[in-house]
């Protein structure tokens, strides 16, 4: 039995919050907070008809380290779950050290000005959260997070060792939309239009964005255009597999998607530098995001599958092997379920899992120490079979051979 504070009302933020309260053995307790209360009021509305379960709601504007440091005294939780913007993640767990409580995150932190995510920041975390004998998950999503699980039980389970890895994530949804966002438009748009990176025999390999694309056949979508791009557990799989040779990050993308971005792109709407409109200063970016759909709001009209897996081939006993895990989400089976699409329920189903395995105790650090954790460095299975049990069930399978690209 224990206390919860979520940080972050998103279309994440509810999908964590259903999943707890249908989760009571593990979440006695669930506060929600967020910079717009309104939202967590209705996340906590939904709950209550879903599940009867009662959410406490507050208001609190994560920047502020003072205030959102009260608040956790406040509410006393055993763990904080940030899913707030990852612009936040730092000024988060500088409230969890001065508060004295562990801390989880889907995404790593990225500054405002700079459209660059690295886990060096937070890892810097380290000796911090150690001496204060506090623990810090980071990635607890789906990628980042499932798809470093997935790597590690393929390597428990079917290979000595990785040779290569490819994570590929396709989303196969139709919300009806000419141009719209699966999570957040700012963070998403900043990431898809960052350079592409890719880690290969012990370095990094940097190539334009979107400019590298392959043709893959997704099961339960079909055949999809997938571009290569950076994701940040590339860099924490590099650190914690490093016999691993060479490490890929895939996603697909429609060619209209593509068009509205690249004509974004050129008229200047995807900038996130300030520029004078009216004698003030805006971003482009974030006014963009004000008039684009709501992502919680695409969970009623998305239609269609989401596949996100990992190929990986290494070593069995000196033979080479291949093998594809993944998984299969529908998104409208994931809003009946929580009224949220299934980027969302990814997302979410996986930070509910993390912090349930950190709350009782089947994660921890070596010899209980606290420090900065990033997914892959901990026992795989009771991760596998939660995602199974609370509605992401995955798939393994063998290839023939190594992806020919």
């Amino acid at each position: 039995m224990s206390k919860i504070l979520v940080i972050g009302a998103g279309g994440v933020g509810s999908v964590a919050v259903h999943k707890m309260a249908m989760n009571a053995e593990i979440f006695s307790e669930i506060h929600l907070a967020s910079r717009t209360v309104a939202k967590c009021e209705a996340i906590a509305e939904s709950v209550k008809q879903r599940t009867g379960r009662e959410v406490a709601t507050y208001a609190i504007d994560a920047d502020d380290v003072a205030a959102t440091t009260a608040l956790i005294r406040q509410i006393g939780p055993q763990l904080v779950v940030n899913l707030a913007l990852p612009y936040q993640d730092l000024n988060i767990m500088d409230a969890c050290l001065a508060a004295g409580v562990n801390y989880l995150d889907t995404a790593n932190y990225e500054p405002r000005d700079q459209a660059h995510f690295e886990y060096s920041w937070q890892w810097a975390y380290q000796e911090r959260f150690k001496a204060a004998g506090l623990m810090a998950l980071l990635g607890s999503g789906f990628d980042p997070g499932v798809t470093s699980v997935m790597a590690t039980w393929l390597k428990k389970h079917k290979l000595d060792t990785i040779r290569s890895l490819d994570i590929l994530d396709c989303n196969g949804g139709d919300h009806g939309q000419h141009f719209a966002t699966n999570f957040n438009p700012e963070i998403n748009i900043r990431e898809v239009t960052a350079p592409a990176r890719h880690f290969e025999n012990g370095k990094w390999i940097e190539t334009p964005a979107l400019s590298t694309k392959q043709q893959f056949s997704f099961e339960g979508v079909g055949p999809k255009t997938m571009y290569l791009m950076y994701h940040e557990e590339l860099e924490s799989l590099a650190k914690h597999l490093p016999e691993i040779e060479r490490i890929r990050f895939w996603m697909t993308f429609g060619e209209a998607y593509i068009t509205h971005l690249t004509v974004l792109q050129n008229v200047g709407m995807t900038r996130i530098d300030p520029v004078m409109y009216e004698g003030r200063e805006i971003i482009p970016l974030q006014f963009l995001k004000a008039v684009l759909p709501e992502p919680s709001s695409l969970g009623s009209t998305t239609k269609g599958k989401t596949n996100i897996g990992d190929i990986a081939t290494g070593y069995k006993d000196g033979e080479e092997h291949t093998f594809y895990i993944y998984q299969i989400c529908d998104h409208e089976v994931a809003f009946a379920e929580t009224g949220n699409q299934a980027v969302s329920y990814t997302t979410g189903v996986p930070a509910m899992i993390g912090a349930a395995l950190m709350l009782t105790g089947a994660w921890a650090g070596p010899d209980g120490e606290g420090g900065v954790f990033n997914m892959e460095q901990f026992d795989p299975d009771p991760f596998m079979a939660m995602l199974g049990e609370q509605g992401l069930p995955w798939q393994v399978k063998e290839l023939a051979g190594p992806l020919e690209f």
